[in-house]
C-alpha cells in the first residue's frame, strides 16, 4: 500500500498507515465481532430496524474495517456500504464481501452529498479520533443525513478520559492512538452538531475486554 502522505490531519495519515500494516491479521482475528456479542448486536439490529422505517436512504459504516458490520446492515435489510480510512483494510473487505461497496474515506471530510444517508454507523472508529476533530467528524455525519436519519457510536469508555499509543501489534510497528472518552464527553460535541441523542448505553467489559463499551445513538431533527 501506499505511505504517501494524504491531505488533512496528521491522525489521518499514522492511522491509515498502521491499519495498513495489520489489515490481514486484524481482519482475520476480528472476522466477525458481533456474533458473539449479543447486547452489541441487538443495538446495530435496533439502528437497522430504525432506518429501515424512515425510509429507503443508504447507511455508511464509518471505519468498516473487514466489512462484517456492514455485511450484517445488508443482511438486517438496510443498503450500506463501508467507509474506512486504510486501502488495505478496504481491500480485504472488498475480497470478503465482494457484493458490498467500500472506499477510502475520512469521517472528518466523507466524499459524499449532503442529505443522502439514513443513518451513519461507526462502531470503534471515533476511538482513532482526537477530541479537537470529533466535531469537525460529527459536523459531517450531520451534513450527509437526511432529515430524521440516524447515527449509531460504539466506543471504549470509562470513569474518565484517556489516551493510549500503540506502537506494536501482531508483530508489526504502528502508531496507533486510541482515545477512551465518557459518554458525556462524546454526546456534548454530537448534540452541538445537531444530532439530537435519543439513547445511551454502556456494558461492562466481556471476554477479553478492558474497559466497558458504550452505545450513542442520535437523530438528526426531521
Amino acid at each position: 500500500m501506499s505511505s504517501e502522505k494524504p491531505a488533512g490531519p496528521d491522525f489521518l495519515y499514522t492511522t491509515r498507515v498502521s491499519y495498513d500494516a495489520i489489515a490481514k491479521p486484524y481482519s482475520e482475528q476480528f472476522a466477525d465481532h458481533l456474533g458473539d456479542r449479543p447486547l452489541d448486536l441487538a443495538l446495530v439490529t435496533a439502528f437497522a430496524e430504525l432506518v429501515r422505517a424512515s425510509g429507503t436512504a443508504p447507511v455508511a459504516d464509518v471505519g468498516s474495517g473487514p466489512g462484517y458490520v456492514t455485511a450484517r446492515l445488508g443482511a438486517l435489510g438496510v443498503p450500506a456500504f463501508g467507509v474506512d480510512v486504510s486501502p488495505g483494510m478496504v481491500a480485504l473487505a472488498r475480497q470478503a464481501h465482494p457484493g458490498i461497496r467500500f472506499h477510502v474515506g475520512s469521517m472528518t471530510s466523507l466524499d459524499l452529498p449532503d442529505a443522502t444517508l439514513g443513518g451513519v454507523l461507526a462502531l470503534y472508529s471515533v476511538i482513532h479520533v482526537p477530541d479537537e476533530h470529533l466535531p469537525t467528524a460529527f459536523a459531517e455525519f450531520h451534513r450527509v443525513l437526511v432529515p430524521g436519519g440516524h447515527v449509531l457510536l460504539g466506543f471504549q469508555s470509562g470513569d474518565e478520559a484517556g489516551h493510549l499509543r500503540l506502537t506494536e501489534r501482531f508483530g508489526h510497528d504502528i502508531a496507533l492512538d486510541y482515545y477512551w472518552r465518557t459518554p458525556d464527553a462524546v454526546a456534548e460535541p454530537l448534540t452541538k452538531a445537531g444530532l439530537h441523542l435519543r439513547a445511551r448505553v454502556l456494558r461492562e467489559p466481556t471476554g477479553e475486554e478492558k474497559r466497558p463499551r458504550a452505545f450513542l445513538l442520535a437523530q438528526k431533527d426531521g
